[in-house]
């Protein structure tokens, strides 16, 4: 796939800001999350001279946070290709929609990836409530 998204969102499992700022910085040159509200964290690192604005959501869908970058300039083509890069470097569980959403997909069909590099198609929220 050589489109890249024009935003990438993926939710991870564990938040632990030490960890994800160092990874920001490795891949974005962003400096720190600092506090954007309640259980929200923001920054904004660049990539070829483009701005890449992060926003970190705590708790924001059944425990996991949502890591959004609300920019095409990210080191990643994809929602999936960022999620194996933060499972690889953070050491967490990472999950993501299956691509971009068009009428008549399933919203509830997301994309696992074990820090083991395990990856899994998978319906989340589980639809067995």
């Amino acid at each position: 796939m050589s489109e890249r998204f024009p935003d990438i969102e993926v939710y991870l499992a564990r938040v632990e800001l030490d960890a994800i700022n160092a990874w920001l910085e490795k891949a974005i040159d962003a400096p720190a999350l600092t506090p954007a509200g309640k259980q929200k964290w923001k920054s904004s690192g660049r990539r070829d001279g483009a701005e890449v604005p992060v926003l970190l959501v705590e708790k924001a869908a059944d425990g996991f946070a949502s890591l959004w970058f609300d920019s095409a300039h990210t080191p990643w083509p994809s929602d999936q290709a960022c999620a194996r890069a933060a499972a690889a470097a953070l050491g967490v569980e990472v999950r993501c929609s299956l691509g971009g959403w068009s009428p008549g997909d399933d919203p509830d069909a997301f994309y696992q990836v074990r820090p083991d590099g395990e990856e899994t198609r998978i319906a989340w929220p589980d639809s067995g409530r």
